[in-house]
C-alpha cells in the first residue's frame, strides 16, 4: 500500500477531528489577516516609492517629474509582466469575478504577489489609478490557494475568497462594515447564515492588521458643519441624477479607450501612446498624479488649490471661473488618465478615481448651485455626497458605496443625504448600463454568474460528466426488420445512426417508426437511412450546460447527441442534468 503524505494525513486528521463549519471560521481570520497584510504592504510600497521620487526635488521640475515618473512607473510594469512573469496579472476585481465565474475558484498562486509588484510600480510612480482592485485580488488569490491546498470544495473555496477581499478591502479602507458588503453586492454569488460569519470575522481581523501597521484614524478626517435638512432634498436628488451621468461618461469613455488601444497591436506600441497621453495630462493637472487622496481631503476641507499647485495655471488660483473650469477639467480628464494608464500597460483600480472625481464633482456642483439660488449648500458635503455617487454609478454597488463613504469620512450624520444620492445616481446608470465597469466584459461573453445561482450550478456542470454512451447504433444500410432486432434487446427509445468511422448520419427514435415496425413486408426493403432524422439541435463537448438547457428547452427532446467534427459521442439527457442541477443547487443552499 502506498504511503499517505505528511500533509494528506494531516487533512485527513482535520477532517475527522474538527467540523468544516469550524475549520471554515478558523480559516476566515487566517485569510483575513493574510489579505489584510498584503494590503499594508501595497499601501506602504507606494509611498515608499512616492517618498523617494519627490522629496528634495525642487517646485520648478515638478512639472517635467510629472510628465516623466508615469512613463517610467508603467515601464518598470510592463517588463514584469512581459519578461519576467511573463504571465497576465489583469485589473484586481474583474480578475477574482472571472475565477469565481469561469474557473472554478480557481486564481493562480501567482497572482498574491503580481498585482502587489505591479500596482505599487504603477500607482508609486504616479500612474492615474487606485490601489484597491489589486488589493482585492491579492485577497481573492489568497483565499483560492488556500482553499485549493486544504482540498476544500468549490462552495467553501468561493467563501475563502470572499472572505479574503472583505479582508483585504478592510484594511486598504479601514472600513470593515464596507468590506462585508463589497463582498455580498459585488462578489458573492449567495448569501446563507453560514457565510456571514466568517465574512465578519475576516473583515475584523483585516481591519485590525490595518490598525496595527498604518494606525486607527479614518482615511478622510471630516467634520460634518450641516447636516440633513428636507430643504435640500432636491439638490440630493439632482446631484444623484448628475453623478449618475458622469458615471455612464466614465463607463463609455472606458469602453471607448479599452477598443482603441486593443487595435494598437503591441504593447510597446500601446505604452508609448498611453506614456505620452498620461505624461501630458498629469503635466498640465497635476492634481491627476496618483491616487490623489490628497487632493479629495483637501476638497473635503475646503481648500481647492491642489488644482493649481506645480501646475502652469498657478496664476488663476484666486479666479472662481478658473476654479470651476479647473473642477471640470479634471472631471473630464481623470477617466481619459486613469484608461490611458490601464492602456499603456498598467496596473490597479478604479475606486480611488471613482473617489477623486466624485469629491470633485460635489465641489463643482455646489458651487454652480450657491451661484444659482440663494440657499448656501456646503460643499465639503457635496464632496463627500459625489463620492458614495460615483461609486454607485460606477460599480453599481449602493450600499457599498453609501457604508463606505460613511466609514472612511466618519459622515454617519449625512446617512440619509448619502441614500438618497446613491438611489438616484443608481437609477440613472441603470436606465443606459445594466451591467458595471468591472462586469461589462464578462457579461458580455456571458461569463458572469456570480449573481445568479441558477448559473453558477450551471457552470459547475460539463459535458463530459454528462454523457451517456450505452446506446444501440446501428449503420444506414440496416434493414427494418434487423432494426426491430436491436430494439428488443434495447432498453432506449433513441438509436444513433453510424458508419464504421463512427460519423454520425442521423438518429432513429421509436416514437417516429411506430408505425412501420408492425408491418414485416416491410422488414427487408426498408434501410435505416429512409427511417433516420437528422437531429437539428446537438451538443459539442465544448458547450456550456447552460447552452445545452436552452437546447433542451426549445427542442422538447429527452435526449440530445453529442456530436464533435461529425463524430458521434455518446448523448446528454435531461434526467441526468436536472438530478445533478439538484444535488448541487441542494448544496450551495445549505448553511
Amino acid at each position: 500500500m502506498k504511503k499517505l503524505s505528511p500533509a494528506t494525513r494531516l487533512l485527513l486528521w482535520r477532517k475527522r477531528k474538527i467540523s468544516d463549519r469550524r475549520f471554515i471560521l478558523f480559516l476566515s481570520l487566517f485569510v483575513g489577516s493574510a489579505a489584510g497584510l498584503g494590503a499594508v504592504i501595497i499601501k506602504n510600497s507606494v509611498h515608499f516609492i512616492q517618498t523617494l521620487l519627490t522629496e528634495g526635488f525642487s517646485d520648478q521640475y515638478y512639472q517635467f517629474l510629472f510628465f516623466l515618473y508615469p512613463a517610467i512607473g508603467i515601464l518598470f510594469t510592463v517588463i514584469f509582466i512581459n519578461f519576467i512573469l511573463r504571465r497576465k496579472v489583469g485589473h484586481g476585481i474583474p480578475n477574482v469575478l472571472y475565477g469565481i465565474s469561469r474557473n472554478s475558484g480557481i486564481i493562480r498562486p501567482y497572482q498574491t504577489y503580481a498585482s502587489v509588484i505591479t500596482s505599487a510600480l504603477t500607482v508609486g510612480f504616479g500612474g492615474s489609478v487606485g490601489l484597491e482592485g489589486p488589493t482585492v485580488s491579492t485577497g481573492g488569490a489568497v483565499g483560492s490557494n488556500i482553499g485549493r491546498f486544504l482540498r476544500l470544495d468549490f462552495k467553501n473555496i468561493i467563501l475563502l475568497i470572499a472572505c479574503a477581499s472583505a479582508g483585504a478591502m478592510a484594511a486598504i479602507f479601514k472600513a470593515p462594515i464596507a468590506s462585508i458588503i463589497f463582498a455580498l453586492e459585488v462578489l458573492m454569488l449567495d448569501l446563507t447564515m453560514a457565510a456571514l460569519l466568517p465574512l465578519l470575522i475576516a473583515a475584523v481581523s483585516g481591519t485590525v492588521t490595518a490598525y496595527f501597521f498604518m494606525g486607527q484614524q479614518v482615511l478622510y478626517p471630516f467634520e460634518v458643519h450641516e447636516s440633513f435638512h428636507l430643504s435640500s432634498i432636491p439638490f440630493y436628488i439632482l446631484f444623484g441624477i448628475v453623478c449618475g451621468f458622469i458615471s455612464l461618461y466614465f463607463f463609455r469613455t472606458y469602453t471607448f479607450i479599452e477598443r482603441k488601444f486593443e487595435k494598437l497591436g503591441t504593447w510597446y506600441t500601446r505604452f508609448i501612446i498611453g506614456a505620452f497621453i498620461l505624461g501630458g495630462l498629469i503635466f498640465f493637472m497635476p492634481s491627476l498624479y496618483g491616487e490623489g487622496y490628497q487632493a479629495i481631503n483637501s476638497s473635503l476641507h475646503g481648500n481647492y488649490n491642489y488644482l493649481f499647485i506645480n501646475s502652469p495655471f498657478y496664476e488663476f488660483r484666486e479666479n472662481y471661473y478658473a476654479l470651476l473650469l479647473a473642477l471640470l477639467a479634471v472631471i473630464f480628464f481623470k477617466v481619459i488618465a486613469t484608461y490611458v494608464t490601464f492602456g499603456a500597460g498598467g496596473i490597479g483600480g478604479i475606486f480611488a478615481p471613482c473617489l477623486f472625481i466624485g469629491a470633485n464633482a460635489g465641489v463643482l456642483f455646489s458651487s454652480v448651485m450657491n451661484q444659482l439660488f440663494i440657499k448656501q449648500i456646503p460643499q465639503s458635503n457635496f464632496a463627500l455626497l459625489g463620492m458614495a455617487g460615483l461609486i454607485t454609478g460606477v460599480i453599481h454597488a449602493p450600499l457599498t458605496a453609501i457604508f463606505l463613504i460613511a466609514e472612511i469620512t466618519g459622515g454617519y450624520q449625512l446617512i440619509v443625504p448619502l441614500m438618497i444620492v446613491a438611489a438616484f445616481s443608481y437609477v440613472t446608470i441603470s436606465l443606459f448600463e445594466k451591467n458595471s465597469v468591472y462586469t461589462h466584459q464578462l457579461a458580455k461573453r456571458g461569463e458572469l454568474f456570480t449573481h445568479d445561482k441558477d448559473k453558477v450550478v450551471l457552470s459547475l456542470m460539463n459535458v463530459k460528466e454528462m454523457l451517456e454512451t450505452k446506446f444501440s447504433t446501428v449503420t444506414p444500410d440496416t434493414t427494418l426488420g434487423e432494426l426491430v432486432k436491436v430494439i428488443q434487446d434495447s432498453k432506449r427509445n433513441v438509436f444513433p445512426v453510424i458508419d464504421e468511422e463512427n460519423n454520425l448520419h442521423g438518429i432513429i427514435h421509436l416514437n417516429n417508426i411506430r408505425h412501420v415496425i408492425f408491418k414485416p413486408e416491410l422488414y427487408e426493403n426498408t434501410r435505416v437511412s429512409n427511417l433516420m432524422y437528422f437531429p437539428e439541435n446537438f451538443v459539442s463537448p465544448q458547450d456550456s450546460m447552460e447552452v445545452i438547457v436552452q437546447k433542451f428547452q426549445s427542442s422538447g427532446h429527452y435526449n440530445l447527441p453529442v456530436i464533435q467534427d461529425g463524430k458521434y459521442i455518446g448523448f446528454v439527457s435531461r434526467a441526468k442534468v436536472l438530478s445533478k442541477y439538484r444535488k448541487l443547487l441542494k448544496h450551495f443552499s445549505e448553511d
